[in-house]
């Protein structure tokens, strides 16, 4: 009888232990994501922060960063002094941290777990995005209120509606938007 009970709590502790241990790996997001995660092809990143002349006194800021391929290759191809990638979901910020790793810039680029319309953006220079256009507009008054002016902004795909970008790109067939946050 005593081993029965005992071989219960091992069995117990073992099932709590094996929930815990899959919380942390299966990590739902906060929230539900604004957008599913679509990569943005190498070709289209390089002409993004080529039209944002990003060099190496820029902080560069992707707001639902995916796996972190802008703010790394910001950082790698482009010399960028930082990259900070913003994302809500933990499978995405996993991906992300680890491609940091492996590209050896864990120096230089941070990645986020946080909802980009309530993270604090000042400190960019340049910010990129791939969002639907509904966000894009949401999220302009931000733009417009945190980043000083010359804060250079590109777009993979989505315009921001009444506010006409300087340049529009195709790349490959895609559509690549850029502004520069006026003065104030």
């Amino acid at each position: 009888m005593r081993l029965c009970r005992v071989m219960s709590v091992v069995v117990l502790v073992l099932v709590v232990a094996a929930g815990a241990a899959y919380g942390q790996t299966a990590q739902a997001p906060k929230r539900t994501p604004d957008v599913i995660y679509v990569p943005t092809p190498p070709e289209v990143v390089a002409a993004m922060l080529k039209v944002a002349k990003v060099g190496p006194n820029d902080v560069v800021y992707d707001l639902g960063c995916g796996d972190g391929r802008i703010v790394i290759s910001a950082v790698k191809d482009f010399g960028a002094k930082a990259g900070v990638g913003i994302d809500i979901d933990p499978q995405r910020i996993a991906e992300a941290r680890e491609n940091a790793k492996t590209s050896g810039v864990t120096d230089k680029v941070k990645i986020l777990e946080a909802d980009l319309f309530e993270t604090d953006i000042s400190q960019a220079t340049v910010v990129t995005l791939y969002l639907l256009p509904s966000l894009n507009i949401k999220l302009q008054p931000k733009l417009m209120a945190e980043l000083k002016p010359g804060t250079r902004i590109v777009s993979h795909a989505f315009d921001m509606g009444d506010w006409a970008p300087e340049q529009e790109l195709d790349v490959d067939g895609r559509k690549v938007y850029f502004w520069t946050i006026p003065k104030k």
